[in-house]
């Protein structure tokens, strides 16, 4: 997931559809958009693990403390059991 999360989508050589578009929010500003931004962003990074049968479901959720982060929740549902994952993202 943190792969997936961390590579700027099309940059990985041996799969361009790895990847996200959240190192795109480093330059925008802390503005509620950002959020529902982000959110969109790292569910689209994530159906690929839906898509491969490795999860059944992933949940995305966003904390905007407009301190110039952005905090994702993550749940993952997989065959073997929920996890919870943190996410933080930097914003101006």
């Amino acid at each position: 997931m943190y792969l997936r999360l961390m590579t700027p989508l099309g940059s990985y050589w041996a799969d361009p559809l790895l990847g996200s578009r959240l190192h795109e929010l480093r330059r925008e500003k802390d503005k509620a958009r950002v959020s529902t931004l982000a959110r969109q962003y790292a569910q689209q990074s994530l159906q690929g693990l839906i898509d491969s049968g490795r999860a059944i479901s992933v949940d995305v959720s966003s904390e905007q403390k407009h301190n110039g982060w952005l905090r994702l929740l993550i749940e993952v549902e997989a065959p073997s059991g929920r996890q919870t994952f943190e996410h933080h993202v930097s914003v101006i």
